[in-house]
């Protein structure tokens, strides 16, 4: 199904109401497995049908998507905004944090898997609600309380929300948190593909876990093959970087450390869409290491040796 909201362990959306657990607890919060989530919230409109182009599409059912596991900052105050809300809480996604925005929309994007396998996508966003969010609505005490906070590349493209991921960041590195980066390019939102690849790049070495998919890697490479481990390691891995996870789509996913690297075979099944797989896999995998407490007692990632 396309965009489906995945419930991982505690997942947030930042602004309004801080959640109330976290933050009372203080300290013995971070004890707790939490998941802080930067991203965008949008609504998929999926053609009826399979194997068309967006113009030959004979109608179009909506989805919740957005890269289901960056829980968005900001949504319209419109029906769509509040539909996220309910969506979210129905799949124990703690929703407390949603801000409406009363002048911006709530992002739409229309996606479709044509006949030759390739995915097709149409965004409005001019401006959308998720790219107007400031600085002085970020719930820092929430940041501050993340054993992993996660963000995608989206966020980065347009001033206000660039300058607010980054100062998200910032917080979450100086509170101990560790930070995840799933890129997700969506070429048709950047201005050029350039300054797809410059943004993408300007936070690549602050992250500790970076999921990053074949295509990406071709691409940020600048055409390199994204099967050489030399590549990966040589290009992508950086000094700081605890896991890399590049994955494969049908044939599951290559894992990378300083200390070993292996693959994890995928799982055969006939594929209904794969809108939001990615972000699915992201899901599983952050629930996992956050779900293991001594991952947080040591600071490493030994637990990836068990995939």
């Amino acid at each position: 199904m396309s965009g489906n909201i995945i419930g991982i362990e505690k997942l947030h959306i930042f602004g309004g109401a801080e959640d109330r657990t976290a933050i009372t607890n203080g300290n013995a919060a971070k004890n707790k497995p939490l998941l802080v989530c930067f991203g965008e919230l949008l609504i998929d409109f999926v053609p009826t049908v399979r194997g068309v182009s967006l113009a030959e599409a004979p109608a179009f059912k909506k989805a919740p998507g957005g890269a289901p596991a960056n829980v968005a900052v900001g949504v319209g105050d419109d029906e769509f905004g509040y539909m996220f809300a309910d969506i979210l809480k129905q799949n124990n996604v703690d929703n407390s944090g949603i801000r409406f925005d009363r002048i911006a929309r709530t992002v739409l994007a229309f996606v479709t898997l044509k006949a030759d396998g390739e995915r097709e996508f149409m965004f409005f966003r001019h401006p959308s609600a998720d790219m107007r969010l400031h600085e002085s609505e970020l719930n820092t005490n929430l940041i501050k309380q993340a054993n992993i906070f996660h963000y995608g590349s989206i966020s980065l493209i347009e001033e206000p929300c660039k300058s607010v991921h980054l100062a998200a960041m910032n917080i979450a590195k100086k509170s101990g948190s560790m930070l995840s980066y799933d890129p997700n390019l969506r070429l048709p939102l950047w201005p050029s593909p350039e300054a797809a690849r410059k943004g993408i790049m300007s936070i690549w070495d602050q992250s500790d876990i970076i999921k990053v998919s074949e295509d990406e890697i071709t691409f940020l490479t600048g055409g390199d093959d994204p099967y050489d481990d030399n590549v990966v390691m040589k290009k992508l891995f950086h000094p700081n970087l605890k896991l890399l996870v590049v994955t494969e789509g049908s044939e599951g996913c290559r894992y990378y450390t300083k200390a070993f690297k292996s693959r994890v075979p995928g799982i055969k099944d006939k594929p209904v869409d794969t809108t939001g797989a990615g972000d699915a896999f992201v899901s599983g995998l952050l629930n996992s290491l956050a779900s293991d407490s001594k991952l947080f007692q040591s600071g490493t990632l030994s637990i990836v040796a068990r995939f």
